[in-house]
């Protein structure tokens, strides 16, 4: 899957999970923008995820773990164990 398509259908997930409307960005974002990320038409910018997270409530790396789980078709324990030791490896160094 593209990255692009994951991060919108995160988007679109996270967004009806907390009960929010397109609407509901309209101070970080407009409706159409939005509805063109979500189809994965767009590619925001690390600000507008951050913006985008925001205004949900949720941390933008719950965004963007999510997004690469589905793009990747991986679990989160391996994601995680992965990000956990490429840290590791840098104090290492």
């Amino acid at each position: 899957m593209e990255l692009q398509i994951a991060f919108g259908q995160v988007l679109r997930r996270q967004r009806k999970a907390k009960g929010l409307s397109q609407e509901a960005f309209t101070s970080v974002s407009s409706r159409t923008y939005l509805s063109e990320l979500e189809r994965g038409l767009k590619n925001p910018t690390l600000d507008k995820i951050d913006e985008l997270a925001t205004t949900m409530g949720i941390h933008p790396l719950t965004l963007l773990t999510e997004c690469y789980l589905i793009k990747d078709g991986s679990d989160i324990e391996e994601v995680f164990a992965r990000v956990i030791k490429e840290f590791s490896d840098l104090g290492d160094s």
